[in-house]
């Protein structure tokens, strides 16, 4: 084989190589870009149940001292150790708050 054609198989080779690095460089890219997509929109998924269930439970709570007339002191002794004072306040504010996004 001539030198010429040594050098026109060694650059074809290299070119091959190059070409398949680049494919997998491609599709991890995408790969990874989908899993980023799956992440954020789990994310997005718990931020809106967790928005939900502190919604019920502010709710709760707003019936519980306008209707029950409790205070945010007696609110927290018929719940117990599960909420604060702080906690309380936090969550009658979130009832009344729309949801991250502000779709609903």
């Amino acid at each position: 084989m001539s030198q010429q054609a040594v050098g026109q198989a060694a650059r074809r080779s290299a070119l091959d190589a190059q070409a398949v690095l680049r494919k997998e460089r491609v599709d991890r890219e995408r790969r990874l870009e989908g899993l980023a997509v799956a992440v954020l929109t789990a994310l997005g998924e718990r931020d809106a149940a967790v928005h939900d269930a502190e919604k019920r439970a502010g709710e709760a709570l707003q019936t519980m001292t306008d209707d029950g007339r409790l205070s945010l002191r007696e609110v927290v002794d018929w719940c117990g150790s599960g909420v604060t004072v702080r906690e309380a306040t936090r969550l009658r504010l979130v009832a009344d708050r729309p949801p991250v996004g502000g779709t609903r």
